[in-house]
């Protein structure tokens, strides 16, 4: 079972890819990374409204429109931000204004772990960790992943191959 993404995902990650690599996965992080600004935006929207009736400071909310521009970018940032992996790159894109893409070859990982925290079991999300010979940390941890036993199955056949032997 391979994870794909919708067209937007289709154009923004195709351009990383090398003329004999196909997407096996690729996918957006759990949009849980988003909590802290919504939370954010709730708690000043709480403060500016407390802070507006009790001392009348009806300026106060434009301070509150710098928690909405936030949240905005956050999501902004989410949604241009994937976690690619072929048959032999794993890579993460993002960037809003200046593209970042890290590179791992997949014959350098020597191995991946899965960690689900309690709140990402409830969500589900989790954080993949990854150990290389030789590479830099940068994907090292990779948190908010969907899907997160789908994707180490299929991370996991990638890297490793599959084993079609059953028992008998």
């Amino acid at each position: 079972m391979m994870v794909h993404r919708d067209d937007n995902s289709t154009r923004t990650v195709d351009k990383y890819l090398m003329s004999y690599e196909g997407r096996v996965i690729a996918v957006r992080r759990h949009p849980a990374v988003l909590l802290a600004p919504v939370t954010a935006v709730v708690l000043g929207l709480v403060a500016c409204a407390a802070a507006s009736a009790v001392a009348g400071m009806v300026w106060i909310w434009w301070l509150w429109l710098i928690t909405i521009a936030y949240l905005v970018w956050k999501v902004i940032a989410w949604s241009v931000e994937f976690f690619l992996v072929t048959e032999h790159r794993m890579m993460v894109i993002n960037g809003v204004l200046n593209r970042h893409v890290v590179m791992m070859p997949l014959a350098k990982v020597t191995d991946i772990t899965l960690n689900r925290s309690i709140t990402g079991r409830m969500l589900g999300y989790g954080e993949f960790r990854t150990e290389s010979a030789g590479q830099k940390k940068w994907l090292q941890s990779v948190n908010f992943m969907p899907y997160p036993e789908q994707l180490y199955h299929e991370i996991s056949s990638v890297i490793f191959g599959t084993i079609d032997e059953s028992p008998d």
